[in-house]
């Protein structure tokens, strides 16, 4: 039985830390679904088609990698895909209490739905993608946090 994980997340934009996470959930599980979520409540910097592109450009040379759109309930979404697990990256003891939450409530949503998390390579413990865009919006260095198409789209955004 093929082993499928989904990684869910906004990518707006997409970071060094998310590829992490991506190229390591490739040497755990045989195919890896990236989930880019609609989040209506949110207001994303990248609108969605925008993000699954720089998504799809990042991880084009990943076999075994599918970067597709999502909204609802993320179980639902996983049930859809024949997916038991998801999959987070965790940066800090803050990120655990919210994933944990979320893991929470998505094993009583679905019982056969795990979480696995996996601790962040430490040289992203600091990345988040709010960071990355303040940072750019202020003209300052992102390349050593972010694929150089996605400094481009941001220098872009904010020239």
């Amino acid at each position: 039985m093929e082993r499928v994980v989904i990684y869910p997340g906004t990518f707006d934009p997409v970071t060094f830390g998310h590829l992490d996470v991506i190229e390591r959930a490739l040497e755990l599980f045989d195919r890896v679904i990236v989930a880019v979520a609609t989040k209506p409540g949110k207001k994303p910097l990248f609108p969605l088609e925008e993000r699954l592109e720089l998504l799809k450009k990042c991880v084009s040379k990943m076999k075994r990698v599918e970067v597709e759109p999502f909204s609802g309930l993320l179980v639902d979404y996983a049930k859809r895909k024949n997916a038991r697990v998801l999959i987070r990256g965790l940066r800090e003891l803050s990120d655990f209490e919210a994933e944990f939450q979320q893991a929470t409530i998505n094993r009583k949503l679905a019982p056969g739905i795990e979480t696995v998390f996996v601790v962040t390579n430490p040289k992203f413990f600091y990345l988040n993608s709010t960071m990355v865009k303040e940072i750019a919006s202020m003209h300052g260095k992102i390349e050593c946090f972010v694929p150089k198409l996605v400094e481009a789209a941001l220098r872009k955004k904010f020239a």
